[in-house]
């Protein structure tokens, strides 16, 4: 009761700074809670990709595929969020975009040639390699999107479910 009656009382600057310097204490817990989510999406990924590829992946459109990839680990993410509250679960799609763009960069920077995206540009080598359905680039043995889009939709679907059982402060 004191602590909440000395809060009221003080300048909204000294509760700014008191919020912030409980942020950096816990940082080392918040970098864990990243951590801890982002392996919960990565296996939920991974066992949805070996249960479609126990499954016969010739039978599975890829379309398919990236749509479980994104709602699948929405749904953990909801219920792991649901069950154990944190802040850090919501951040998860920041690691699939980090994952992304590494993936794109070794991409552009492969040489092309024939079988291999001949003459293509920068766009058309990522396009071809992550979002066509129906062509493929050539690049990294057409793994495009098995190494690129899919696992990026797996923890921006993650992290989407648990900023939706997020419980907001009020």
């Amino acid at each position: 009761m004191d602590h909440e009656l000395a809060e009221i009382n003080q300048e909204p600057e000294e509760v700014l700074v008191e919020e912030e310097e409980l942020r950096v204490a816990n940082l080392g817990e918040q970098a864990l809670w990243v951590l801890i989510n982002t392996m919960v999406a990565a296996g939920t990924w991974g066992g949805m990709m070996l249960a479609i590829t126990l499954a016969h992946p010739q039978s599975v459109p890829a379309i398919a595929t990236l749509g479980a990839s994104f709602f699948l680990p929405l749904v953990v993410g909801y219920f792991f969020t649901k069950i154990r509250q944190n802040e850090m679960g919501p951040h998860t799609w920041l690691v699939g975009l980090i994952w992304f763009l590494i993936i794109c960069l070794w991409i552009l920077d492969m040489p092309t040639g024939p079988n291999q995206c001949y003459h293509c540009d920068a766009s058309q080598k990522l396009y071809l390699t992550f979002f066509s359905l129906n062509e493929d680039s050539g690049l990294i043995d057409g793994e495009g999107r098995f190494l690129g889009t899919w696992p990026t939709a797996a923890f921006i679907g993650y992290g989407i479910g648990a900023g939706l059982a997020l419980k907001k402060k009020a």
